[in-house]
């Protein structure tokens, strides 16, 4: 067993034959080329003797193919982002294809590195949750004609495929049911942001508070990979204030502003109501569980590599673009349990 590891050009002169001939065979084109069973044989029990493993780059700039998918998403530690990777990547799988990683933490250039690392890996396909400022990367992707399909949120000016969900629905049905049930003062607390899916959770709030004539209480916080640079403006948010009902626009802000809940005494849901938008595990570990806006996480995951294995399976000159919106299911626990009479309800 050689310990160096081997290139074509060191079978060949072992073997005493062309670099071409060991290129052929190893690409599965000897009989195409005529090449005797013998020498095949000879070869393939070298190559497995040497446990000689071909350069993957250099197979895919022979072939055009990677078998490769790059994935790039804003945190893949994130519950729902890692779920989503998780289908997407046993889809790919079956099918022949393995996905590599990646997370933009919202960073525009900190994406459009990512992507220039995934256009020299030559993967075959790109599914992105797209940060804000990646338009023009995204665009240069689609003009080249590479296959992209887009998640979560998009670019409404770039004419690309997407699968996101029903984001408005989302947070006016949850909204219309905390007034349903009785709450005036609902707040709202989001992580500010011009992304098309968190200014539709955040039209759906505002939609439904605006036909009962209610007053929106709305609290913005940057998006930080520290959870504390959360916590503590929702703290000041929270302290001085008497909210009948909060609305998370995150599981994210969800899970930060439930510890500041804890802290300040606050009791849920005798004292205020509770829903976050994205489900997630632990909101059924709390006591009270938490009421959550569940997102189709393995519908999203089906529908994105479905579209993209399409697409890498189409000539570029026949491919057609999908937008597909799916639906959230509101799912009703303990946190949003009804505190208020039916007739305080505003009409």
């Amino acid at each position: 067993m050689l310990k160096k590891k081997l290139s074509i050009v060191d079978i060949a002169n072992k073997l005493n034959i062309s670099k071409t001939t060991v290129s052929f065979i190893l690409n599965g084109r000897a009989k195409e080329k005529r090449i005797s069973e013998e020498l095949v044989e000879r070869v393939l029990k070298f190559v497995e003797e040497v446990g000689y493993k071909p350069n993957s780059l250099a197979k895919s700039l022979r072939t055009g193919k990677s078998n490769i998918i790059g994935l790039i998403v804003e945190n893949i530690s994130d519950h729902f982002f890692a779920n989503i990777a998780r289908y997407i990547e046993d889809r790919a799988y079956k099918n022949g294809y393995k996905i590599i990683y990646c997370s933009t933490d919202n960073d525009a250039s900190k994406t459009s590195e990512l992507i220039a690392m995934f256009r020299d890996r030559h993967v075959d396909g790109y599914i992105i949750a797209p940060p804000p400022g990646a338009e023009e990367e995204i665009a240069a992707l689609i003009k080249d004609e590479l296959p992209v399909v887009l998640f979560d949120r998009y670019f409404p000016g770039i004419d690309t495929s997407y699968v996101v969900t029903d984001n408005l629905y989302g947070t006016y049905n949850a909204t219309q049911y905390f007034i349903d049930h009785g709450y005036k003062k609902i707040a709202f607390i989001t992580f500010s942001s011009h992304q098309t899916q968190m200014q539709a959770r955040m039209e759906g709030y505002e939609k439904a508070l605006k036909e009962h004539n209610l007053t929106p209480y709305i609290k913005e916080v940057d998006f930080n990979q520290d959870s504390q640079f959360i916590i503590d403006p929702i703290h000041d948010f929270l302290k001085d204030q008497k909210f009948d009902a909060i609305l998370f626009g995150t599981n994210r802000i969800g899970v930060c502003g439930l510890k500041v809940i804890n802290n300040l005494g606050i009791k849920v849901p005798d004292d205020v109501a509770v829903i976050s938008f994205d489900d997630y595990d632990v909101f059924e570990l709390y006591s009270p569980s938490i009421t959550a806006i569940a997102q189709p996480i393995e519908e999203i995951a089906d529908n994105v590599i479905s579209i993209l294995l399409n697409k890498m399976n189409t000539p570029a000159s026949a491919r057609k673009n999908q937008e597909i919106t799916l639906h959230t299911e509101l799912k009703i626990r303990g946190s949003s349990s009804v505190t208020k009479p039916l007739a305080a309800v505003s009409k």
